[in-house]
């Protein structure tokens, strides 16, 4: 059975680590988010989310964090490991179904995977 948790050593708590990420790492985007991806030691995929208050009221900001964490938290596996993924939001993405953020952050991931 494959676990499906959100574990806080999948996360990316610390500043250093976001700096690092938007320095050093590479830069994917698309219509609403700009992707980070970041080699980490600790041999795990982690996330980090970051939303401004350009997109809306906290709880429009809320919602875009929690679909963004629900996408990493069922597709984990797919992701590659060993890597810091930061995920910027864009201005209009609050109003976003879970399934276009889906699909907009497989084909975004998956082509900076290959590339």
């Amino acid at each position: 059975m494959k676990r499906h948790s959100f574990r806080k050593s999948e996360r990316i708590l610390k500043k250093k680590d976001f700096s690092a990420a938007y320095d050093k790492g590479k830069r994917l985007s698309s219509a609403n988010f700009i992707v980070f991806l970041h080699p980490n030691e600790s041999g795990i995929p982690r996330l980090g989310v970051t939303v401004s208050k350009k997109v809306g009221e906290a709880v429009k900001r809320n919602r875009i964090k929690r679909l963004l964490r629900e996408f990493f938290r069922l597709n984990k596996d797919r992701l590659p490991s060993g890597q810091d993924i930061v995920i910027v939001a864009r201005k209009d993405t609050s109003t976003k179904k879970y399934d276009e953020v889906r699909r907009e952050l497989e084909t975004l991931l998956m082509a900076g995977v290959v590339d």
